[in-house]
């Protein structure tokens, strides 16, 4: 053991993290081998209690419940979780997607958010070429603390979203799409210059990353002694 963080040899695993971030590390999938993994999801649990992957392969599913029978693998998010951090963050985290292909992504982002003590909203399919089924959800818009908007195509939504609200949006593009969608650049470029104010932008098919940041605004509430 060693200060800040637990020497595992082919990783170096951050246990202090949570006392600097109020958020334990959260291990990336892709990439480690499924024994990789299954050795540093012990080392969390054994830190924190809890501990998820995102990014989820089945065989490393397979190598965590070994350890953690009760560990499970959402099939849609790949989100591989046991436990759960204990805490409930004030206010309400919104998570809307354009379109059904968007769900993996979405799914991400809501089941981090979630892991990490939010209170979640799903709304799915919502996406412009539609808008009536955008619009019919919007008291639950306006009613959420943080929002997050996943969109492929050209990404409309996160604009449209963004114009409703007097809160934080978290847009997310996603890889989906046909040729000159260029496997997500082109909703990411779109919602980064999107003209309606007060969107941030995480990288293509970030969810997790949105669900992380959604968090973190919810923590900056709860400290400060909000209710919102």
């Amino acid at each position: 053991m060693m200060s800040g963080f637990q020497d595992l040899g082919f990783g170096k695993i951050d246990i202090d993290r949570e006392q600097r971030t109020g958020h334990p590390e959260i291990i990336f999938g892709a990439g480690k081998t499924p024994e990789q993994i299954a050795a540093i999801f012990r080392t969390l649990t054994e830190a924190h209690g809890c501990a998820m992957v995102t990014r989820a392969s089945d065989e490393a599913a397979v190598e965590v419940a070994k350890l953690y029978p009760d560990a499970k693998l959402d099939e849609t998010s790949r989100l591989l979780t046991y436990g759960r951090r204990n805490r409930q963050l004030p206010g309400k985290v919104l998570v809307l997607s354009a379109g059904t292909s968007d769900i993996a992504v979405a799914g991400e982002a809501a089941g981090t958010a979630e892991w990490l003590g939010c209170q979640v909203e799903r709304v799915f399919d919502v996406g412009v070429a539609g808008i009536d089924r955008l619009l019919a959800y919007r008291s639950q818009i306006r009613e959420a603390s943080v929002l997050i908007v996943v969109a492929g195509m050209e990404g409309a939504l996160a604009s449209v979203v963004g114009g409703m609200v007097r809160r934080p949006v978290i847009a997310v593009p996603t890889s989906v799409g046909y040729g000159a969608h260029f496997q997500g650049l082109t909703p990411l470029l779109a919602m980064l210059t999107s003209c309606a104010a007060g969107v941030s932008v995480v990288n293509i098919d970030n969810g997790f990353g949105a669900g992380y940041q959604a968090a973190n605004i919810l923590q900056l509430v709860e400290e400060s002694g909000g209710e919102r």
